[in-house]
C-alpha cells in the first residue's frame, strides 16, 4: 500500500464557495476576565438576520502535543493528574505555545518532549490540528509525529503536577483500544492516536512540519504584548 497525501476532499471544500456567506462582524467587545494562560472576553456579534447577540469568548494561546512513536510502534505516554477534572489521566507529551518569544510550533514541542519525558527526536511531521471547542475558545492544538526517539537527561521536573508524572512506552494498538474504551479522554491525544496508527498502517503520509497551520490562535499573545 502506497501512503497517500492527505489533501481536502471534494466533500469537505467550503460550502460557500463562490457564495459571500455572512461575516458575523464583531461590532463591539469587552474583557472579562484576563488570567495567566487565557482571557474571557464577551463579543457582540452581528447574526444574519441582523441581530446582535452576546458570545463569550476564551482567548488562549494555543498549545502542541507529540506523538512520540519508537521502534516498536509505541507512544510515549504520561500519566499526570489534571485539576480541572480532578483526576490522572493518559496524555501525550504536550505544552503551550510560548505567545511571546516567537518560538516556533515545532521547537516548543522539542522543548516540552525534552522536559516531560526526557526523550529528543531526529524525524518531526505534523499529524493532525485539533481545535476542541471552537463555540466559545480559540484553543487549537498542533500534534507532531516525532520518530527516531532517543533518551537524554530530562530537567529536574520541580514540586508541582509535573513531578507526579508517571513516563510508559504504550503499544499504539493498546491506546487505539484506549481510545474506544473511554480509557484516553484527552481530545488531541486521542486524535494523534488515531492519526499515528493511520500513518503505521501506511494509509497516509503525515504533513510536513511547517504545513500551515490554520487555526493556530494569535489574539492572546498580541494581548500580553501589548
Amino acid at each position: 500500500m502506497t501512503p497517500r497525501e492527505p489533501v481536502t476532499p471534494a466533500s469537505l471544500r467550503d460550502p460557500h464557495d463562490g457564495h459571500p456567506p455572512h461575516s458575523f462582524d464583531v461590532v463591539d467587545s469587552e474583557t472579562l476576565y484576563e488570567g495567566a494562560i487565557f482571557a474571557l472576553r464577551g463579543d457582540k456579534v452581528r447574526m444574519p438576520g441582523g441581530r446582535i447577540a452576546t458570545r463569550e469568548k476564551v482567548e488562549h494561546y494555543g498549545a502542541v502535543a507529540i506523538a512520540a512513536l519508537d521502534d516498536e510502534d509505541r507512544l510515549v505516554m504520561i500519566y499526570q493528574y489534571r485539576p480541572a477534572i480532578g483526576r490522572r489521566i493518559w496524555e501525550m507529551p504536550a505544552g503551550l505555545l510560548d505567545g511571546g518569544s516567537g518560538e516556533a510550533p515545532v521547537e516548543a514541542a522539542r522543548r516540552e518532549l525534552v522536559e516531560e519525558v526526557g526523550i529528543e527526536a531526529d524525524d518531526w511531521s505534523t499529524l493532525v490540528d485539533v481545535v476542541g471547542c471552537p463555540g466559545f475558545a480559540d484553543e487549537s492544538v498542533r500534534v507532531f509525529l516525532a520518530r527516531g526517539l532517543r533518551e537524554v537527561e530530562r530537567p529536574a521536573a520541580g514540586d508541582d503536577e509535573e513531578a507526579d508524572l508517571v513516563i510508559r512506552r504504550v503499544p499504539l494498538d493498546d491506546l487505539v483500544t484506549g481510545a474506544m474504551s473511554g480509557d484516553l479522554v484527552n481530545g488531541p491525544c486521542i486524535a494523534g492516536v488515531f492519526a499515528a496508527a493511520e500513518v503505521v498502517a501506511g494509509r497516509f503520509r503525515p504533513r510536513p512540519v511547517d504545513a500551515p497551520w490554520i487555526d493556530r490562535p494569535t489574539e492572546y499573545a498580541e494581548r500580553k504584548q501589548a
